[in-house]
């Protein structure tokens, strides 16, 4: 018998990719289980298998940045419960990042796919569901967009939560309006604008190294989880005088843009993931 669950659940997290650097990135679940039927003639309730896999997913992926530990990038080291790690980049530079382990998915494969996550995931799983359930499969998906998007990572040290990891993100739309009207061709350029950034808060960053092409930008801080520290390449970087919560990344977006439209109503819907954001609204 075959059980499925569709949109179990979403997943927010960061991975590492040799051409794109560190991708911030948004995925939704969907589940399926083979087995034979129990006493109750279920092949597993379905509470049990929400339960599990959404509270499985929430602590070993959502919000961390995913590692893939097979491939020849990488040089990982680990002192005690801090890990640090090297991620060499197909245009000759790096990202480091480093902090407690909690904050990183070390996933066995050469690179981080949907594919390759759910096969990691489903060995993770094995032997938490009931001895009627033969086999679990996961597959992961992106929401359907069809307008503007972008994909970001942060951190926010002043969480309470798993926010404050260094290295998390989102796949994200936006929605600008220019006076009441949608404005498609200011989205697509902050869409082109945010591809595959890391966004830093300017009290963060701690220094910077490396000249004109080659600057590397270097941020630390500590929060509640522990110390953290990224560095990486300044081009695939945007500083902002503010954290980076998805409420003040909406503002910053129509403050900058009411720079540039002095007189109009700028009113920007900035989504954090899937089903959730922020609206703000400036004029200059």
């Amino acid at each position: 018998m075959h059980l499925f669950v569709d949109s179990l659940t979403n997943v927010d997290f960061s991975y590492l990719h040799h051409t794109r650097g560190i991708v911030g990135e948004t995925w939704l679940a969907n589940a399926a289980l083979d087995g034979a039927l129990d006493q109750q003639g279920m092949v597993c309730d379905f509470g049990i298998v929400k339960k599990t896999l959404r509270n499985w997913l929430d602590d070993e992926l959502d919000h961390r940045l995913l590692v893939p530990v097979r491939s020849p990038h990488l040089v990982i080291e680990r002192d005690g419960d801090q890990l640090h790690l090297e991620w060499a980049l197909a245009d000759g530079k790096c990202i480091t990042v480093g902090g407690p382990a909690q904050a990183f998915a070390l996933v066995e494969a050469e690179s981080i796919t949907a594919e390759s996550v759910a096969r990691w995931c489903v060995t993770q799983l094995d032997g938490v569901f009931p001895t009627s359930v033969d086999q679990l499969t996961l597959a992961f998906s992106n929401e359907q967009i069809d307008t503007p998007f972008y994909h970001y990572s942060h951190g926010l040290k002043k969480h309470d939560g798993n926010c404050q990891r260094i290295a998390h993100g989102h796949r994200s739309r936006i929605r600008i309006d220019v006076n009441g009207q949608r404005n498609p061709e200011l989205e697509a350029l902050w869409a082109e604008r945010w591809k595959d950034i890391y966004l830093g808060t300017r009290e963060d960053l701690t220094g910077e190294s490396g000249e004109a092409d080659d600057k590397h930008l270097h941020f630390a801080y500590q929060a509640q989880q522990g110390a953290f520290a990224l560095s990486i390449p300044a081009s695939r970087c945007e500083i902002l005088g503010c954290d980076t919560t998805v409420e003040q990344l909406a503002q910053y977006i129509a403050d900058e843009l009411a720079k540039e439209n002095s007189g109009k109503d700028i009113t920007v819907r900035a989504y954090e993931g899937i089903g959730k954001g922020a609206v703000a609204i400036a004029r200059r």
